[in-house]
């Protein structure tokens, strides 16, 4: 591949639908613990450590279920579709 052509990447409905409701759960146990949800996901996706994740209700192993990469993948694509296609 050419360094010059862009590369096409297509997330599937199956990796949306579990990646929102992993991140349900987590902010859903996040806020019941009392942090601040923004500031410890953003701990997460930038350092990939898991401690930034509370526990509670199995929040950070649910978190761990899916790549990093591809939740962010998902969280993008919600906020872009906002602007339109």
């Amino acid at each position: 591949m050419n360094n010059n052509e862009t590369t096409r990447f297509q997330i599937n409905v199956d990796q949306t639908e579990e990646a929102e409701h992993i991140l349900g759960d987590v902010l859903a146990a996040l806020k019941e613990k009392g942090y601040e949800p923004i500031g410890q996901l953003v701990g997460y996706f930038l350092s990939g450590d898991p401690t930034y994740i509370t526990n509670h209700n199995g929040a950070r192993g649910k978190i761990r279920r899916m790549e990093r990469d591809e939740l962010l993948e998902v969280i993008l694509a919600s906020y872009l579709q906002k602007f339109g296609d």
